[in-house]
């Protein structure tokens, strides 16, 4: 028994070569690459608890910048400091940014996307399903109280009554820490209130410095200017690729006229539909723009802000579980990520299962997963070759 609890140590190859793993198969967006690595990271390798991997998971959704990507990054600080950090965040990008540029080159090319509508068609049911498993497990410590499950249900009712992301997280921090200052009756000392403040405010100097960095540059089109834009984007953007596609709107459409609607409207369904971060958009937007090394300073220039503030505010989060309040206001931010989640997955659920043979596919892998623990990977890799066999019969 002692044997299965205990948590494994992983060298830097190891942390590289899962990683890349992940990358090359987390389609879905951020909520199914979360569902993935609990699975690969807490279950499968016990490289971390979940305890751990909730605190990290929350953590992200406070920073700017891509959620998971941000996640895979505090989990190799965890395992291996500043050098895990830079091997788990780079090869989980890696894949995704490779896949996106030869679309892009094709793209460029021939003047259209790849067709990818079967696989896609199959593979969306397997990842509703790799959700609700994540769901359910995560639940289990991250919603362990009957507060904790009301404010998870507030945050759910909050996030379809409009309010953002990152509102929403910071409500639920609030009342949860604000319950128990109230339970314990007692005042927060002075000497405690910088840790509290460093939390919030490093991230958002951090943030306030790169965009400020990002805003002097000439308007006609330079590899600087891109990278400049793509670092300003990345170091204030919270939320979804939706959101991503209103902040690249208004930057590359709008103000600076380097794209048209329909490029932007086309990069950002690549980001979608390929593995990894909805965020490597941005290496199509910079192939498209300034080729291959274009797509390259793109990529760095959205994902370094999500490398830079993991790096400043990790060390602090166990200082923060040592403080009662503070450790509270995360445990409430973790139940509304996991309400916020939830939310997700009806969205997508409602998107990817729309007939029969969707339902079926959903199905026989909720039963796969909480049943038999089949490993995600094998589903995913199965409807595709499923949905791209479909495809050509129709």
């Amino acid at each position: 028994m002692a044997e299965s609890t205990e948590i494994r140590d992983a060298s830097l190859g190891e942390l590289a070569l899962a990683f890349l793993k992940l990358g090359t198969i987390a389609f879905g967006g951020p909520a199914a690459h979360l569902a993935m690595m609990e699975e690969e990271f807490v279950r499968r390798r016990r490289w971390i608890t979940q305890a751990e991997f909730l605190d990290r998971m929350a953590a992200a959704n406070l920073i700017p910048g891509p959620s998971s990507t941000e996640t895979t990054i505090f989990i190799g600080q965890l395992k291996r400091g500043w050098r895990g950090l830079i091997v788990a965040g780079s090869c989980f990008l890696l894949p995704a940014a490779v896949i996106v540029s030869m679309i892009a080159w094709a793209y460029v090319r021939y003047g259209a996307l790849p067709q990818v509508a079967g696989m896609l068609y199959a593979i969306k049911p397997v990842v509703v399903a790799i959700v609700i498993q994540a769901l359910w497990k995560l639940s289990k410590t991250g919603v362990r109280t009957k507060f904790l499950a009301a404010i998870a249900a507030l945050a759910v009712v909050l996030n379809l009554f409009g309010l953002g992301p990152i509102l929403v997280l910071l409500i639920a921090g609030t009342i949860s820490a604000a319950a128990l200052w109230l339970k314990i009756k007692t005042k927060i000392k002075m000497n405690a209130r910088p840790t509290a403040v460093s939390l919030a405010a490093l991230p958002k100097f951090f943030a306030a410095a790169l965009a400020t960095a990002a805003t002097a540059a000439a308007l006609p089109f330079t590899l600087w200017r891109l990278f400049l834009s793509f670092l300003k984007i990345g170091s204030v953007i919270f939320g979804s690729g939706y959101v991503l596609l209103a902040f690249l709107q208004s930057e590359f459409v709008e103000r600076l006229h380097w794209l048209t609607e329909k490029q932007l409207i086309d990069a950002v369904a690549v980001g979608q539909f390929t593995p990894g971060p909805v965020f490597t958009t941005a290496t199509f937007i910079g192939y498209i723009l300034g080729g291959w090394l274009g797509a390259i300073i793109a990529t760095v220039g959205i994902f370094l802000p999500g490398f830079l503030l993991v790096a400043a505010s990790g060390p602090l989060l166990p200082r923060i579980r040592r403080s009662p309040v503070i450790s509270a206001a995360l445990d409430g931010v973790v139940a509304g990520s996991l309400a916020l989640m939830a939310v997700v997955t009806w969205q997508l659920g409602k998107a990817a299962i729309v007939d029969r043979m969707t339902i079926a596919i959903f199905v026989v892998c909720v039963v796969a997963l909480l049943r038999f623990r089949v490993n995600s990977v094998w589903l995913i890799g199965a409807a595709a070759v499923a949905g791209w066999i479909l495809q050509a019969v129709r």
